[in-house]
């Protein structure tokens, strides 16, 4: 995998404001942020996306974002926080080295929930359908 802007954070070649840091994983404050604390965690095991995570690294990153949601929500007085990462250019990854948002979320936020779609109602069985069999081959 090509070197990212996360792993020259991770190697000290790029600068960051680094919150925390283990042996697998470091966190940071985004500098192109959705909100005043917006923090990534990334594992420094360097993974594209979901599809090519270990799930050891993946545990660790979650360990991560668990221990440091309550410090990045409380730190700028937040009543809630997304917790989000995108996996792959069509679903808004712009830096292909595996990392999850913390984004705090106030009340008076201009927060918009993905759009919906509709679609016949038949094709929720269908596709339900279509995910289980592709389940069946990976379990």
């Amino acid at each position: 995998m090509e070197d990212s802007v996360f792993t020259k954070i991770i190697k000290r070649e790029v600068p960051a404001d680094i919150v925390y840091e283990d042996e697998d994983t470091i966190a940071f404050v985004d500098i192109f942020p959705n909100n005043l604390g917006h923090t990534l965690v990334v594992p420094k095991k360097p993974a594209r996306n979901i599809f090519d995570i270990d799930d050891e690294t993946l545990t660790a990153v979650m360990r991560t974002v668990r221990t440091i949601a309550p410090a990045v929500r409380n730190a700028v007085g937040a009543k809630g926080l997304n917790i989000n990462s995108n996996h792959g250019p069509e679903a808004g990854q712009v830096v292909f080295h595996f990392h999850v948002h913390l984004i705090p979320r106030f009340a008076k936020d201009e927060f918009q929930f993905f759009p919906t779609k509709e679609f016949p109602k038949e094709s929720f069985a269908h596709v339900a359908e279509k995910i289980r069999a592709e389940i069946a081959k990976i379990t």
